[in-house]
């Protein structure tokens, strides 16, 4: 795998349908994987998506829909893989929700939903995963975040999942050698939320503190994760693709 091929390689990406999740579904499928396309809502994107790859290579993908918090999703979703393609190489944990939760405003519900999207179902779907991926001498990648270590003001719940995940990462890269690597992407300002957080002028200033001077993209993040899938004597890692700011935070 040193070379970048996933040929004859099973991927499955969680939230694939939109945005980064899409990018790392199409950067893992150009390099030759078939892969599991994991979607909850979005289901013209998914199902468009599916029909673009197969379109490429005849049964290199399939759509999957599923709530990532209900308690049996995670192990319900990799079944399914198996069932489909009969291995599993590649477990690329992308799915997330994002939105602030200020101290004196924070729910239950904000809780449930923040945290069991970004670690609690990474956790059970590696734990689910684990058994085929050590077969295949497979990776696990984690989509985390350059807050996880500086903490992002107002998001106080998604900061803490996302430090849980990159814990995460590491204890698993321990539990789980040597037949499974696993690491971690941390992304800084990629793309922006559609829901209009973050004001013109806090994008303006975010964009001012990176040093490379502008936002990512999804096919950066998307990059990173093909080399950490193909990457063979690297393990517990987090990347920062974010432009260098996080130097600044």
């Amino acid at each position: 795998m040193t070379d970048g091929s996933l040929e004859s390689k099973v991927a499955l990406v969680t939230g694939a349908a939109r945005r980064v999740g899409a990018a790392i579904a199409r950067r893992l499928h150009a390099a030759g994987a078939n892969v599991v396309l994991h979607y909850r809502g979005a289901d013209a994107e998914a199902a468009q998506l599916e029909k673009e790859f197969n379109t490429v290579r005849a049964g290199s993908a399939v759509r999957l829909k599923g709530d990532l918090l209900a308690p049996v999703a995670p192990k319900a979703l990799v079944e399914a893989a198996l069932q489909r393609y009969a291995r599993l190489d590649i477990l690329v944990n992308n799915a997330s929700a994002f939105y602030p939760t200020a101290v004196g405003e924070i729910e239950l519900g904000h809780w449930e939903e923040l945290m069991g999207s970004n670690l609690r179902a990474p956790l059970f779907l590696a734990q689910a995963a684990a058994p085929q991926l050590a077969l295949a001498g497979g990776a696990i990648v984690n989509i985390a975040d350059i807050h996880a270590e500086r903490p992002l003001k107002g998001y106080v719940v998604y900061s803490l999942a996302k430090a849980g995940l990159v814990a995460l990462t590491r204890s698993l890269a321990l539990e789980l050698a040597p037949g499974v690597r696993v690491n971690a992407v941390a992304p800084g300002a990629i793309a922006w939320p559609e829901d209009g957080q973050f004001e013109p002028g806090e994008r303006e200033r975010i964009v001012a503190t990176t040093p490379l001077r502008r936002t990512g993209n999804a096919d950066e993040i998307a990059q990173a994760v093909h080399f950490l899938c193909t990457a063979p004597f690297v393990t517990g890692q987090v990347l920062a693709v974010d432009g260098g700011r996080s130097i600044f935070l």
